[in-house]
């Protein structure tokens, strides 16, 4: 991830995420600034934030929340893994899912 063009192709598993290419090398002497804020599709990056990415994207935790991310991505993790388990093991009760839709008055089911 950079907030200036790319101009090296690394043998990574990840996308690289730049507004440009630079088809000769950059200025080693500048333009440009280190430990500052970026900013990049809106999203304002700050220096010794945490940086997740996968091949969907990438997110940026603003480090004092980093231990409370964790905590909550940790808890909804293991509950999708267990669900996951009872998907498996064709005990998944989507039953509040019809309910839900039926309260608010949509059709679950059609007979014919």
């Amino acid at each position: 991830m950079t907030g200036g063009s790319e101009h090296q192709t690394f043998s990574v598993p990840s996308p690289v995420f730049a507004p440009g290419v630079t088809h000769r090398g950059p200025y080693k002497d500048g333009p440009g600034e280190l430990n500052v804020p970026i900013a990049i599709g809106g999203m304002v990056i700050n220096p010794a934030d945490l940086i997740c990415e996968d091949p969907d994207g990438l997110l940026s935790v603003p480090i004092d929340a980093a231990e409370t991310i964790f905590a909550a991505a940790s808890t909804k993790h293991d509950a999708e893994m267990k669900q996951m388990d009872a998907i498996r093991a064709g005990k998944n009760d989507r039953a509040w899912v019809d309910a839900a839709l039926s309260k608010m008055g949509c059709v679950t089911s059609l007979t014919v």
